[in-house]
This record gives structure tokens, sequence and C-alpha cells, in this order.
């Protein structure tokens, strides 16, 4: 049974060592902040979510330690990444709809417009040449 549990802790840490390693690679090499969203927000949770699942198993089979920091840094870590990841998304579209980014043209392109119908999920951009744009300032 030692075995066992010794090879599901290897596996596990490896398997979230690799995603973090493929994570890290992504948040370096990516041009742009939309593609560079994705290296931390989706390979390196789960890579951090494989190496605390490893850390349960191992503090359980070795040790008959029973210890639930592990799971709730996962629950932590599920929670916040991907808001963190929408509110810097929303921000960077804001930014790149008023003028204030300046970023080169990504792997994947810009992102695409939405449908006549709606819109992006974020402020509008100030209008310059209206006249209530002036008497609010």
């Amino acid at each position: 049974m030692k075995t066992l549990a010794e090879i599901v802790v290897v596996a596990l840490s490896l398997l979230g060592a690799g995603f973090a390693l493929i994570g890290s690679w992504g948040l370096v090499r990516l041009p742009t902040t939309m593609e560079r969203l994705h290296g931390p927000t989706k390979a390196t949770t789960l890579g951090l979510g494989a190496l605390l699942l490893a850390s349960v198993v191992y503090f359980q089979t070795q040790l008959g330690v029973w210890s639930a920091h592990e799971l709730l840094i996962s629950l932590f870590l599920f929670l916040t990444a991907p808001i963190a990841a929408n509110m810097i998304a929303k921000v960077h579209l804001h930014r790149l709809r008023s003028g204030a980014a300046n970023e080169p043209v990504g792997i994947a392109g810009p992102p695409p417009r939405p449908d006549a119908e709606g819109d992006w999920a974020t402020f509008e951009a100030p209008a310059r040449d209206t006249p209530a744009s002036t008497a609010n300032s």
C-alpha cells in the first residue's frame, strides 16, 4: 500500500510540476496581455492543484496526518484565479477601446468585435467631441 501511495505522490508531483512549467513558460513567451492570461490562470492553477493534492496524499499515507490547509489553499486558488483573470481581461479590453493600451499584435490577432446587438462588458470609452462630455469635466 505504501508503494502505491508513493507512486501516486510522484505522479501528481510530476503532473503538477509539468503544468506549472508550461504555464510559466506561456506567461513569459506569449506577446500580449490576453494571451498571457492563459498561462497562470489555466495551466499553473492546475499544476498547483496537483501539487497540493500530492501533499494531501503524502501526509495522509506516510505520516497519518490529516490537514485541510492544502484543500483550503486549492479552494482559494480555484475561486480567485478566474475572477482575477476576468478583471484583468476587462481592464485590458477597456484600455484597448479607449486607446490607452499599446501592444503588438499577438499570435491570435486582435480580439474580435462583438456583433451589432452586443458589446464588451467594459465601461464605455469617453466621448471626446460631444457637448455633454465637456460639460461634466
